[in-house]
């Protein structure tokens, strides 16, 4: 596919960005801002500043503009007045969270119902065009041991996980469910097209280093010890946050962009991410040193931590992932940086802001 000009469909629009204070939204808004489009930012709290500082810091040295509207993913029609003459939807919120007690209430409800709102909001906002969705590689497949099932050597856009559940993986289920909804509302309209961004494993430094996520989470937990005895061998795509945010603006602004994108840069692991952090920040924390063995983690790993149930441990410790990022690449123009760049920028964001400290 011949990609068209890009510059010709970055003139400024008013654009809105649902779950604006997140960590894939904050450099998403930042890319709009560079290119001095009007940010609609729907938010759960417009007075509350202190969440909002990072997004007010970025409108103070970029061409761009934000206007703040209070929005709930639970209520129907809340977004009517973010939306209101927006010709770009960008729907980023979704809870991100692998400890809960109700998947049905923490997870799949915000994720599915809050993408129906959003998008039959859409329907009835004679302005929008494009509508870009953020999904998640999860919504491809459920578990690692997929890949090998599949049969196939990579997994691409052509599929859809199949295992996940309530009880098994309920986060990708949230994210699969969520996803077929938006791709089922938009088959009974033809006012707007839909994209979906779906990338991996998001890292890299974030513009709010405080963000909610399971990346940071993540981070920290390598550098405070929670890993110190080992690491199990878990196969992840990886990709960085700028590239994600990168992902997005082509999904909106490339009239040729349809359908869904994997954002990927690398098929990795746990412990090739400990190994970077070792080899950049040296004995100064306590990085896992060494691979738990699969059976031992498999034995210990629920007793430690309640969401590493048996089931996830025995269909995903030492399975690689292998994702095809080529569609990305060739009708996005997406170019992704090096995973060593993207791990040692957030670690030392983490450091920086002292979230980390060396031991």
């Amino acid at each position: 596919m011949v990609i068209s000009n890009r510059s010709t469909f970055m003139s400024p629009r008013q654009v809105m960005v649902s779950g604006a204070t997140g960590y894939v939204a904050g450099w998403l808004i930042k890319r709009l801002l560079e290119a001095g489009h009007h940010v609609h930012a729907a938010v759960r709290d417009p007075a509350n500043k202190q969440k909002l500082a990072h997004l007010e810091a970025l409108q103070a040295d970029l061409p761009g503009n934000i206007t703040y509207f209070a929005a709930d993913l639970l209520a129907e029609g809340s977004y009517a007045e973010a939306m209101a003459d927006c010709e770009i939807v960008f729907h980023t919120a979704s809870p991100f969270s692998l400890r809960v007690k109700d998947a049905q209430r923490e997870l799949v409800d915000p994720a599915k119902l809050g993408t129906r709102n959003v998008l039959e909001q859409a329907k009835r906002t004679s302005s929008v065009r494009r509508v870009v969705v953020t999904s998640s590689y999860v919504a491809v497949f459920g578990d690692n041991a997929d890949f090998l099932a599949s049969g196939k050597p990579f997994l691409s856009e052509d599929d859809w996980n199949t295992t996940s559940s309530l009880t098994h993986q309920p986060y990708s289920f949230s994210k699969t469910e969520a996803e077929k909804e938006a791709w089922k509302i938009a088959q009974t309209q033809d006012q707007w097209r839909l994209v979906t961004v779906n990338p991996a494993f998001v890292m890299g430094p974030g513009i709010s280093p405080y963000a909610t996520s399971e990346s940071f989470n993540f981070m920290t937990q390598l550098a405070d010890g929670t890993f110190k005895s080992g690491i199990p061998n878990f196969g992840v795509g990886l990709v960085d946050v700028r590239e994600v945010a990168d992902a997005h603006l082509g999904a909106a602004f490339i009239p040729e962009a349809e359908g869904r994108y994997l954002i990927s840069a690398e098929n990795s692991s746990f412990p090739e991410i400990a190994q970077i952090l070792r080899d950049q920040f040296g004995d100064d924390f306590p990085f896992p040193k060494r691979i738990i063995p699969k059976g031992l983690i498999w034995l210990i790993g629920p007793l430690i931590d309640k969401t590493l149930s048996r089931r996830v441990l025995a269909r995903n410790v030492g399975y690689p992932v292998k994702i095809d990022n080529r569609k990305s690449i060739r009708e996005l123009g997406i170019t992704y940086r090096p995973l060593e760049e993207t791990v040692t920028q957030m670690f030392q964001q983490l450091i920086d802001e002292e979230i980390v400290v060396p031991s």
